[in-house]
This record gives C-alpha cells, sequence and structure tokens, in this order.
C-alpha cells in the first residue's frame, strides 16, 4: 500500500480532480476498472491518490501522540508525587471519551480541514501512550542501574534519555503500528462526518461521505473505499502482532 502511494502520480490512470466528460456514475470496466463517481471522476485513481493522504493524517497522527503522549508518561512515572497525580488524573478524564468523539471535540475548536484532522486525532491518542509510557517508566525506576546513574551524578535529562526512553522502545512501537489501524478509522470517520478532508480532496473517508447516496445505483463508489480502509487495517493490526511477538522475549522460540 505505501508502494502504490508512492507510486499513484506513475500508475493512476486518470487525474483524480478531472471530470470526464460523459463518464457519470460508468460502472466498473476497462476503461475504469473501479467506476466512476457522480461528477465523472475516476474512482481507481482517487483510491490511490487517497492512499497518499490517508497514510500521512495516519503518519503525523500518531506521532503526534506517540511523542505527547511518551513524554507525559515518562515525565509522570519518573517524578511521581503530585506532578504524576495531576496529569494522570488529566488522562483518565481524557480517556472517558471515545477516541472519535475527542477528536470531534477538538474538531469543533479547531475547525474542520484535514491538517486539523490530523491533530486532533494526534491529540485524542495521547492517553494511551501516556498510559502505556508510565506504566514502563513504573517498572524500572527504581532498577540497580538507575540508581547507579543518580549515584554517579547523572542529570534525570541524562537518566531519561540515555536509560529510561531506550526501555520502553519495544512496548510504545508495537502500540504505534498497532494503533495506526485506529488512527486511519478515527480519521475517515472524521472525514466522513465532513469535519477532516474537504471535497474535492480524494481521502478515503470523504470519497465514502460523498458514496452515500448513491449506494443503491453505484455501489462502485463506496465499496472500493470501505475495501482500502479495511486492507490497510489489516496489514497495520497484523504487523502489530508480529512485532510485538518479535519484540517480547517471552514470545521467543515459542
Amino acid at each position: 500500500m505505501v508502494a502504490l502511494a508512492a507510486a499513484a502520480p506513475l500508475i493512476a490512470p486518470y487525474d483524480p480532480f478531472v471530470l470526464i466528460p460523459g463518464a457519470t456514475l460508468r460502472p466498473p470496466s476497462r476503461a475504469f476498472i473501479f467506476g466512476t463517481d457522480e461528477l465523472g471522476r475516476d474512482v481507481a485513481s482517487r483510491v490511490l491518490y487517497g492512499a497518499r493522504i490517508s497514510l500521512q493524517v495516519v503518519v503525523v497522527a500518531v506521532g503526534i501522540a506517540l511523542v505527547a503522549g511518551t513524554t507525559i508518561g515518562v515525565v509522570a512515572g519518573y517524578y511521581g508525587g503530585r506532578l504524576d497525580g495531576t496529569l494522570m488524573a488529566a488522562m483518565e478524564v481524557l480517556l472517558a471519551f471515545p477516541q472519535i468523539l475527542l477528536a470531534m471535540a477538538i474538531l469543533a475548536t479547531l475547525g474542520p480541514s484535514l491538517a486539523n484532522a490530523m491533530v486532533a486525532v494526534g491529540l485524542s491518542g495521547v492517553p494511551v501512550y501516556a498510559r502505556t509510557a508510565r506504566g514502563v517508566t513504573l517498572s524500572i525506576k527504581g532498577m540497580d542501574y538507575l540508581e547507579a546513574a543518580r549515584g554517579l551524578g547523572a542529570a534525570d535529562a541524562r537518566i531519561l534519555l540515555r536509560h529510561v526512553m531506550p526501555n520502553m522502545l519495544h512496548p510504545i512501537v508495537v502500540l504505534a503500528t498497532a494503533g495506526m489501524g485506529i488512527a486511519l478509522i478515527v480519521a475517515a470517520g472524521l472525514s466522513y462526518l465532513g469535519l477532516g478532508a474537504q471535497p474535492p480532496t480524494p481521502e478515503w473517508g470523504a470519497m465514502l461521505s460523498e458514496a452515500r447516496g448513491y449506494l443503491r445505483n453505484a455501489w462502485w463508489m463506496a465499496t472500493f473505499p470501505g475495501l482500502a480502509i479495511m486492507v490497510v487495517v489489516l496489514c497495520f493490526n497484523v504487523c502489530g502482532d508480529w512485532l510485538r511477538d518479535a519484540l517480547d522475549p517471552r514470545l521467543r522460540g515459542r
């Protein structure tokens, strides 16, 4: 899917924005393998270009959640006390909301757009990464090598970067890989509701929204963007399971 997204300008049969005269709502055929939409645009080309947009949204959103959430979790777990209680209480409040509802609330403040959707999806995922990072930090906080580093006069920043962060690399990477599928679904849901990508952007969720009124007469308009979302989410989930098995020493050799 990444290769298809990167090669979209080379392999897409048509421009995803061009209205082809006399080709409105054409079913799949040799000329249009995924058919055309209500404006005469080639669905296959829009799905290919939509892969670029959807994967970009996922990478940016998960990057925001990973960096912000890991930082909050490490700081809370390492310093503890009132700071830990305050930060984790805030994360618990955010976790009380479904991720898509929290993203919608953030978008209501920022305004509907693709860039704001990336930020909203990323911020809505912060609490999960914060809790995971805090748990890992608490589990290694009292280890002997950390006490030795403190005894040698290492600063907190050095301890966090050299000793704490590397130990949470495996669980965070697995969580991020599996979380990409969730981020894609949330981002597509926001676009479907008109809060993310705006027409005529060829984003999969926006394409599903445009296809709502043509489900009976033009099934292909919704089927192929929906299949693209399903395949990519499945790929992310499989990769997350594989990474978990590969990086967990307790599962090696089974």
